[in-house]
């Protein structure tokens, strides 16, 4: 380091004195985030699950044609290029990432993979809490069936990216940066499954993705963030109330090897009932209709769900609208169709599976709506 000369050092030195003999009129507040450390940090445990945020570009502009073979981002190097992190956690990496040529996305057995390495980690005394990295695509399911399945009071923190980490203006490094100083964060803890990015959190439950590139995608439509990560403090505003993660009722240790088979289907002007058909034919045990306005099934799918329903098959009703309630009305009883809530079909899918997994009986499936 350049040495100061004199002439320099004795101003500066002076002006340093007056400020700090002139009280606080003078005197600037240290921001919370700069401020000395204690020398024992959390540990927090960083699993990759890959997506986005490990993906890389051939060059900085492209931030929407990227990843593909040889263009992954290993944990070790958000470690590496983020030395902040070490401000606020003792951070070690786990790599649960898929292969390279894995095709198809998602399977309930990569799910069940990390859900049991989350327990194991939920009895680890040594780690105060953990940061999932995930694509953007199907992150809320992925954090959504972790907070059903896992009991864990530490926090968990999913987050992800809309731009790859070499993009130019990546949102990568700041969404990991604060989902580690969420993770770090003892006021996390018992909150279930949390997201993190573009400096809110959202709970798994609610939150989805609204927008196919902006990096201010993911928001919780009817109940609103539940906290943000702001550069001096990260601050918690309210919490979920719905059943999750140590008061849930389904434990990945207890899972059955496979779930019932539930399928989606989408309700619009003149819907076919032969596809409803066809998936009771094909082993459904349980079907989401995602439904016009308050969660109508349209078309011939009423009469499908019917013959459906006297196979056995339990039906449940999400709004493709993506905001408010599916309610309980009386039509909707006398139909036998269950309420579901304001989830997405592709979450009420994986209640219904799990509550599959215990029970058929209508009254069973609609309470469990109710309370998850």
């Amino acid at each position: 380091m350049r040495r100061m000369n004199v002439s320099f050092r004795f101003p500066f030195f002076c002006f340093l004195s007056l400020a700090i003999l002139s009280g606080s009129t003078m005197a600037q507040e240290i921001p919370a985030a700069y401020a000395p450390k204690a020398l024992t940090l959390p540990h927090v445990v960083l699993i990759s699950m890959g997506g986005t945020i490990a993906s890389r570009g051939d060059v900085r502009l492209n931030v929407s044609n990227y990843g593909g073979k040889g263009m992954r981002v290993d944990p070790e190097v958000w470690i590496h290029d983020l030395p902040d992190l070490a401000l606020y956690a003792r951070v070690t990496t786990e790599d649960f990432r898929q292969p390279e040529d894995a095709t198809g996305g998602m399977t309930f057995e990569y799910f069940y993979k990390v859900a049991k390495r989350l327990q194991e980690l939920a009895s680890d005394k040594t780690v105060d809490g953990i940061v999932v990295t995930h694509g953007t695509n199907t992150m809320a399911e992925t954090a959504y069936f972790m907070d059903l399945v896992v009991n864990i009071h530490k926090p968990v923190v999913f987050v992800g990216s809309q731009r790859p980490w070499t993009g130019l203006s990546g949102d990568g490094p700041l969404n990991l940066l604060n989902a580690v100083r969420i993770a770090a964060t003892p006021e996390a803890a018992e909150k279930g499954v949390l997201h993190a990015m573009n400096q809110l959190i959202n709970p798994a439950r609610d939150v989805t993705k609204t927008s196919a590139y902006r990096v201010e995608t993911f928001k919780s439509v009817d109940v609103g963030a539940i906290g943000v990560a702001d550069p001096d403090v990260v601050k918690f505003y309210s919490e979920p109330t719905r059943r999750h993660t140590y008061r849930s009722e389904f434990n990945i240790t207890t899972l059955p090897a496979t779930l019932p088979v539930v399928e989606i289907v989408y309700a619009y002007t003149e819907s076919p009932g032969y596809l409803i058909d066809a998936l009771v034919e094909h082993g459904a045990k349980g079907i989401v209709v995602d439904g016009t306005g308050a969660g109508s099934p349209a078309g011939d799918q009423v009469d499908a769900i019917k013959r459906a329903q006297a196979k056995g098959v339990v039906v449940v009703a999400t709004a493709r609208t993506r905001g408010g309630r599916v309610q309980d009305t009386i039509k909707r009883r006398e139909s036998g169709i269950i309420p579901g809530d304001n989830l997405p079909p592709e979450k009420a899918r994986l209640l219904l599976q799990l509550a599959l997994s215990k029970s058929s009986q209508p009254a069973e499936i609609t309470r469990i709506f109710n309370e998850y």
